[in-house]
């Protein structure tokens, strides 16, 4: 497969979320672009009102030659993991991956300018790799070094390389983001017989319609652990059926 071929077959909002990843980092890269324009800073997004900062810092990434290898493995996992997670368990409502990329979008904002955290990729990136490992929780995946363990778990193993090698909690972070979506979208309303609280709006359901046929499960929902409901007894006892002795 061509380079060609091989970028067209990414699911749409994987090679979006891809394109605008490298591109925005390469211009930054060679200086085409300042870098200090795009990444996220609380004061100049509230005091100077640089709104686009919310979303450049989710996808541009400060290359060198000591950071390049670590780009390199986050454009790996977009591929990866968001292309599984969008053709996979979302394949038949691209909008409801989309309404997922926005949440996590907007958590990931919310998570960089409490802790400081200029660039985005790290926790963006991680917060879906952690939702499609919560899917595919009994799923084998391999790791450096011929490593192979569940899905479940390498989350937790990133965040671990990141502190030791970078001291970053920013994983940490896109872990505890991945959760809120996984919880809300699943958990509450499965587990604990809630209402689904992150229902994809009607209007991106209208710009991004659902795709009828073909079928996905390789990730799919947790099955409900809520005990099933029991319909409630008559007042007035159970009564006799007529013509039974």
């Amino acid at each position: 497969m061509d380079a060609g071929t091989w970028y067209r077959s990414l699911p749409r909002f994987t090679r979006y979320w891809l394109t605008a990843t490298v591109g925005l980092s390469l211009l930054c890269r060679f200086d085409i672009i300042p870098l200090h324009w795009l990444h996220l800073d609380r004061s100049a997004v509230f005091g100077k009102l640089q709104l686009w900062r919310c979303v450049t810092s989710l996808f541009v990434f400060p290359i060198s030659p000591s950071t390049a290898f670590h780009f390199l493995i986050n454009c790996f996992f977009i591929v990866q993991y968001s292309s599984k997670l969008e053709k996979d368990q979302y394949g038949r409502s691209p909008s409801d991956y989309l309404y997922l990329l926005i949440v996590s979008a907007v958590l990931a904002n919310i998570g960089g300018m409490l802790f400081s955290v200029y660039f985005l990729m790290d926790m963006y990136v991680l917060a879906i790799t952690y939702i499609w490992c919560q899917l595919n929780k009994d799923v084998t995946v391999s790791f450096w070094f011929g490593t192979r363990f569940k899905a479940m778990y390498l989350p937790w193993v990133l965040a671990a390389f990141e502190f030791i090698f970078h001291f970053s909690l920013a994983p940490l972070v896109g872990i505890f983001n991945g959760h809120v979506y996984y919880f809300f979208k699943f958990q509450y309303s499965q587990d604990l017989g809630g209402t689904a609280l992150l229902e994809t709006p009607q209007f991106l359901k209208r710009l991004v319609p659902d795709i009828s046929g073909g079928f996905g499960g390789f990730g799919v929902p947790p099955e409900s652990r809520a005990p099933p409901r029991q319909a409630p007894e008559n007042p007035w006892g159970r009564g006799m059926t007529l013509g039974r002795n």
